[in-house]
């Protein structure tokens, strides 16, 4: 771990050199689409060996081992034109199809938004060289790096807006145990960021491989979508990282297709999201979906078409903010769908700072299953540790304190913690699903009286302390 780590240090110390890369996000773009171009290069001579007459996707002399592997190659200004003008160029407009060439689709997707940031030929090299030193065909080496990738993809929570494609782990993770996928279940994530839910969701049902054909059906059960570039080429990677060999991670955006054009071929056994939210849609995205879904909210447009890929007694678990819960109008709509057509059976509300740096508000993760409606919800509020009143980067949700949960979740019963509403008291609520524990303790304010004399009291030492500074103040001019 600790030479990884070593290496990894070394290429953004050299990648801060270059004029080129600027930020967080930039040197993390940068340093992925070389390592994709890496974990390719060793996949292929995996493939090689299991897929019979393989022929790779990449022309000849822009395949990694031609231009990258010796150590001694291309250097300065010859590479970086290279670089520009004939890989990048090349691999935005290879010349292949999902279906007859899925190694080749998934190269061509990855770069086709893509860019070369760094300036300096003779940087580029000394990167490579760094990553030429990791051999992902090397399980070690492999199981070590997706502990820091997960760290590179967490850095994005203080890259700028990027951070809105980082769930923190122990989410993700408490998500997918508690929705529990299972082996030939269907998994899908519409609004997928760097893939965290389904490399959760892959590692979970990797345990109940028995037999060599499970691991075709393993492959062949997991799907994201993610319409921005950067976390498209990053869940791609990640996927391959943990061991999928033609990851399904579409670079598309659903919300886009007409709602009324999803049929049952089209559905999925599990989803798993934490779609955007706060965020808009561009103008004519909602004319996709019926008069009463109609809204330019993100998060609201994904909750319908969520419902709508479920397949019946499909399973879902989606991170929601309060405003969803408390909203009206078209979010009382969705509401009331989900209320109708899913059991909604859990709710877990999150305290503040979960998603912090990137946003501070807070935050609820629904668990639903569709095709009964629902009759009573569980709540179940999340404490923070003890001694404990916010999250922070040095101090994250952790997976296990969500033990408390794990605890309850198949023998529940109302505590200081967990409560239930019935259907009908949430009907009354106009859908109002932003209800308060009623086994919290009020907060005591204490006694009007004392509190008028403390502020009072506090009132008196600011007006002395002023006095003090206009005096220091008139001494310092008359000195």
């Amino acid at each position: 771990m600790s030479n990884l780590s070593g290496i990894i240090k070394s290429i953004r110390d050299i990648m801060r050199q270059d004029a080129g890369v600027d930020g967080d996000a930039q040197r993390i773009s940068q340093m992925v689409w070389m390592l994709f171009l890496k974990v390719f290069s060793d996949k292929e001579e995996e493939w090689e060996l299991t897929i019979e007459n393989y022929k790779s996707p990449i022309p000849a002399q822009l395949q990694w081992s031609q231009w990258a592997a010796n150590e001694e190659g291309m250097t300065g200004e010859e590479l970086l034109q290279f670089v520009n003008n004939e890989l990048f160029e090349t691999l935005k407009n290879l010349e292949v199809s999902p279906k007859a060439d899925p190694q080749g689709w998934i190269v061509k997707q990855v770069f086709e938004d893509t860019y070369n940031y760094m300036k300096s030929g003779t940087l580029i090299r000394q990167v490579i060289n760094k990553i030429n030193q990791i051999d992902f065909n090397s399980s070690s080496d492999r199981h070590l790096f997706n502990d820091i990738y997960e760290n590179m993809l967490k850095e994005l929570q203080s890259a700028g807006s990027s951070g809105e494609y980082y769930t923190p782990r122990a989410v993700t993770q408490f998500m997918v145990d508690m929705t529990a996928p299972q082996m030939g279940e269907t998994v899908l994530d519409p609004a997928c960021g760097t893939g965290g839910f389904l490399t959760c969701a892959i590692e979970h049902v990797r345990t109940q491989l028995s037999n060599p054909s499970d691991i075709q059906t393993l492959q062949n059960s997991f799907q994201g979508v993610e319409k921005k570039p950067l976390p498209h080429m990053l869940a791609t990677t990640n996927l391959m990282l943990h061991g999928m060999d033609v990851p399904v991670i579409r670079h598309d955006n659903l919300l886009v297709r007409p709602y009324d054009s999803w049929t049952g071929k089209d559905q999925v056994d599990i989803i798993l999201s934490n779609p955007p939210f706060g965020g808009t849609e561009e103008e004519g995205t909602d004319a996709n979906f019926p008069p009463k879904f109609k809204t330019k909210e993100t998060a609201d447009l994904f909750m319908a078409l969520i419902m709508r890929l479920l397949k019946p007694n499909g399973r879902a678990a989606v991170v929601l903010p309060d405003g969803t819960l408390f909203g009206e109008g078209v979010k009382t709509r969705i509401k009331e769908e989900l209320l109708s057509k899913c059991n909604l059976h859990t709710i877990v509300r999150l305290p503040n700072g979960v998603f912090n740096p990137y946003t501070s508000i807070k935050t609820n993760l629904l668990f639903f299953t569709k095709g009964q409606p629902t009759k009573e919800v569980w709540y179940f509020e999340h404490p923070y540790p003890a001694g404990q009143k916010s999250y922070n980067k040095g101090k994250p949700i952790n997976i296990k304190e969500f033990d408390l949960e794990k605890a309850w979740w198949h023998n529940r019963e109302e505590n200081q913690h967990a409560w239930r509403v019935s259907v009908e008291d949430i009907a009354a609520r106009n859908y109002n699903l932003d209800i308060k524990n009623p086994h919290a303790p009020e907060n005591d304010l204490g006694d009007p009286a004392d509190l008028l004399e403390k502020l009072q009291a506090t009132a008196q030492r600011v007006k002395a302390l002023q006095a003090d500074i206009v005096h220091a103040l008139e001494e310092s001019l008359l000195a």
